[in-house]
């Protein structure tokens, strides 16, 4: 039953926090100076940028993450728990792979990290900080998974 309720407040979260950052990223299409450097996915799939019809709905994830991240941040949050709650969920009984699970997801965290490291915009800095912060807890918990297994496992 916790399983259930705490599902249903993170789904909850994550759908109203992408809604959210998706419309204040919209405000991309308005601002024609900052395609150039907020536009990344429509570049990838159009080449240029000339018209707001050119531009990529993700491209609106990007704007909110850069100049309004507090939606972006709660969406990263909320999905980021869905995961670990999932993976805690489906590993219960397998201690190894879960800490292998949450070494991986810290690692990557990390490397996300690295990638919007010392950015012009404070946005994508909290970003930054959420990624590396979630990527120690996430090695935290996996140490401390690590270090709870037993010695021998009883197989019944």
């Amino acid at each position: 039953m916790t399983y259930i309720i705490q599902y249903a407040i993170a789904i909850f979260t994550f759908l109203f926090s992408t809604f959210s950052a998706w419309y204040e990223g919209s405000e991309l299409r308005d601002v024609q100076w900052e395609w150039n450097h907020s536009a990344i996915f429509s570049k990838w799939l159009n080449g240029t940028v000339t018209a707001p019809s050119d531009i990529s709905g993700l491209d609106h994830f990007i704007y909110a993450a850069k100049f309004k991240p507090v939606f972006p941040i709660l969406m990263t949050v909320s999905g980021l728990y869905l995961i670990a709650l999932t993976a805690t969920w489906l590993l219960k009984n397998k201690r190894n792979k879960l800490f292998m699970f949450f070494s991986i997801l810290g690692l990557l965290l990390m490397l996300a990290s690295s990638l919007t490291y010392q950015s012009p915009t404070k946005g994508l800095e909290l970003i930054t900080l959420l990624f590396i912060v979630t990527g120690l807890m996430s090695i935290i918990a996996s140490a401390v998974i690590k270090m709870k297994l037993p010695i021998k496992d009883n197989i019944y």
